[in-house]
């Protein structure tokens, strides 16, 4: 009964974007990075800061808060960014602090409610109860952009 116990225990990593705590499952995130200036791309959507060079790797930033239907923020060296990956994209996320990582069971992650069409719900896929907190939990599926950059 302990092993079934460990399994339903999920490790995340908690930031915040303006007011308000989300967090993303630990498994997603490749590194947290502090502020780096961008490139920006033109045409991109008003949520994508730029690109960075990650190693090699031309990585697209988007401003969370944004993406997010909040308003946009000007970057500073206060602000993180925390480099995800969820089904071979690999994305910077720009926030405005990572506040910790966190351990939690099943039972502190409650259903997202329903409250409009467009209220932004379709980006978070729980609510995590910890400590007097709300921290919502983010789909990164939902988050990053569809549509991918194929190489020729």
């Amino acid at each position: 009964m302990d092993n079934e116990k460990a399994h339903d225990r999920h490790e995340l990593i908690a930031f915040k974007v303006g007011d308000q705590e989300f967090c993303v499952d630990i498994m997603n995130v490749r590194e947290i990075r502090g502020w780096t200036a961008t490139t920006p791309i033109p045409h991109a959507p008003p949520y994508v800061v730029g690109v960075i060079n990650l190693r090699g790797t031309v990585l697209p930033v988007l401003d969370l808060a944004g993406r997010l239907g909040k308003d946009a923020v000007t970057p500073s060296h206060r602000h993180a960014i925390i480099v995800v990956q969820d089904e071979g994209r690999m994305t910077g996320l720009l926030v405005e602090a990572v506040s910790d990582i966190v351990t939690v069971g099943d039972e502190m992650i409650h259903p997202t409610p329903e409250v409009s069409d467009n209220d932004g719900s379709m980006f978070i896929t729980g609510i995590v109860t910890l400590e007097g907190r709300m921290i919502s939990l983010l789909s990164l599926a939902a988050v990053l952009p569809a549509r991918q950059i194929k190489a020729a």
